[in-house]
């Protein structure tokens, strides 16, 4: 039971640095929107839902909903500040519309936590509480692990890795697999099963990753930087990216023609 007790402890450790790593990733991103005064066409959407996930999971982690996981109450504590940040940041530079959008999200994540909090405290009590907070903070885990698909996408479609930077593929696995692992020596499904489909998830990225790195065409991999570090986190409007590379293709024989 001892030892393990101090695997449960380690990987709850290892869960929390990288899990750190991931919430840090991206800065680049931000440290470009602040460069050139504007989000571009990057998406604020993803920092709001992993903003409701990192509340909704330190709340799970609290000592009066479930036992012994305090190390998930800390790091999703540190992650909530930081996507508090991003999202702070994000209005600050957004369009109108774009802002409008993010505010909105932002008042369902309160409100979403707000109510999962006070219905957890004053109607719930005992596992009955613990079973629903960790059933909605799994929910909004899954839905922030399987954000990169699109990445995967567009990494198939242009065969170039540059849509999908190495690190924050390996950061994803890790940070799944430590939480996973948390979970299982916890006997804590709410940890285990969300974690283990961040696990996979990041596992086929790093596949992905080695069939095609290396294999990307020119035009793709300039594709690729000119839509910039918002690949970092997979947050880039794609839509509309696609659509600025189409009137750029288009306007391209125009331009030869009058030269």
């Amino acid at each position: 039971m001892a030892a393990i007790s101090t695997l449960h402890t380690v990987f709850g450790v290892l869960g929390n640095a990288s899990g750190l790593f991931l919430f840090l990733a991206p800065t680049i991103t931000f440290q470009r929107i602040i460069n050139n005064g504007s989000t571009e066409q990057f998406s604020g959407v993803p920092y709001v839902m992993t903003l409701l996930n990192c509340l909704l999971s330190g709340w799970y982690g609290l000592s009066f909903v479930s036992e012994n996981n305090t190390l998930v109450m800390v790091i999703n504590g540190v992650g909530a500040v930081i996507e508090a940040v991003y999202v702070v940041v994000f209005v600050m530079y957004a369009t109108k519309e774009a802002k409008t959008k993010v505010v909105g999200l932002v008042c369902f994540a309160v409100a979403a936590f707000s109510t999962v909090a006070l219905v957890s405290v004053f109607s719930l009590s005992g596992d009955t509480r613990r079973s629903f907070c960790g059933f909605t903070a799994s929910v909004f885990s899954v839905i922030m692990y399987a954000s990169p698909l699109s990445i995967m996408r567009t990494v198939i479609r242009t065969k170039s890795v540059e849509f999908m930077p190495f690190f924050l593929s390996l950061f994803v696995f890790l940070c799944g697999a430590s939480w996973f692992i948390f979970g299982l020596l916890g006997n804590d499904p709410f940890l285990y099963v969300c974690n283990g489909f961040g696990t996979l998830l990041g596992a086929i990225q790093l596949i992905v990753y080695a069939i095609y790195k290396g294999t990307g065409h020119e035009g793709d991999k300039q594709a690729a930087k000119e839509a910039g570090s918002a690949i970092e986190t997979g947050l880039v409007d794609g839509k509309k990216h696609r659509e600025e590379e189409n009137s750029t293709t288009a306007i391209q024989p125009s331009e030869n023609n009058q030269v």
